[in-house]
């Protein structure tokens, strides 16, 4: 996670200045930032909160946005399951597309061993931290840095890196393939649709493979 930490600092910043520069104001963005906790939601909801759309309109964007947490906390449910509620209530709280990532990629199988919480604790700290200072540093200066400076596409540029690192295999090959051009294909959707689209074919398209690489073959019958 300290690898990847510059690139979510400055999506972190610029999404700061964006949320006081909306005329959200400085109360409001420091809210936000910390009980919302997901930049793209965040910047989703901007327009609508300022433009005076209905609450329920905003409420409907921001969980179509994060819609892919529903998919990255059932991969994480088999190293997490048995915790208590409490527990697992405030992890997920934590939980983020990077570190999500980074998790994965130390853990492939799901099976549950007692340095998974440390891990989980470390990269979640780090990525809370990472975000939450650059983006509050950002909601308080935001009239001194100019949002032309496009910093939130080192956060971008951060998540593809590590993605990359993780394409070891044909699976995983083709599930990014078809994730960007789901993505891609669906982009005229309302309310970032297009990502929940991305993320279901992802998801589709691997448990295929998955499916037809694990099946046994067939016996062939005995001639003799």
């Amino acid at each position: 996670m300290a690898g990847i930490a510059l690139g979510i600092a400055a999506w972190g910043l610029i999404t700061g200045v964006t949320m006081v520069k909306s005329g959200l104001g400085v109360p409001l963005s420091l809210l936000m930032s910390l009980l919302v906790y997901a930049g793209s939601a965040q910047l989703a909801v901007l327009p609508l909160l300022t433009g005076g759309a209905p609450i329920w309109v905003a409420w409907a964007t921001a969980i179509c946005v994060n819609l892919r947490f529903v998919i990255f906390s059932a991969q994480w449910r088999p190293y997490f399951a048995g915790f208590p509620r409490g527990q697992r209530a405030r992890m997920s709280y934590f939980t983020a597309d990077l570190n999500y990532v980074v998790f994965m990629h130390r853990f492939p199988k799901p099976e549950p061993s007692p340095e998974q919480v440390p891990y989980f604790w470390g990269g979640a700290v780090i990525n809370w931290f990472s975000w939450q200072i650059p983006s509050v540093a950002g909601i308080l200066l935001g009239d001194a840095i100019p949002t032309r400076w496009g910093m939130g596409f080192a956060g971008t540029v951060a998540l593809i890196g590590l993605m990359c690192s993780l394409l070891v295999d044909r699976p995983s090959f083709v599930a990014a393939a078809v994730a960007g051009c789901a993505a891609v294909a669906a982009y005229a959707l309302p309310l970032k649709l297009n990502i929940v689209v991305a993320i279901a074919s992802a998801v589709a398209i691997g448990m295929v493979i998955d499916h037809t690489s694990a099946r046994p073959p067939t016996p062939t019958q005995d001639k003799t």
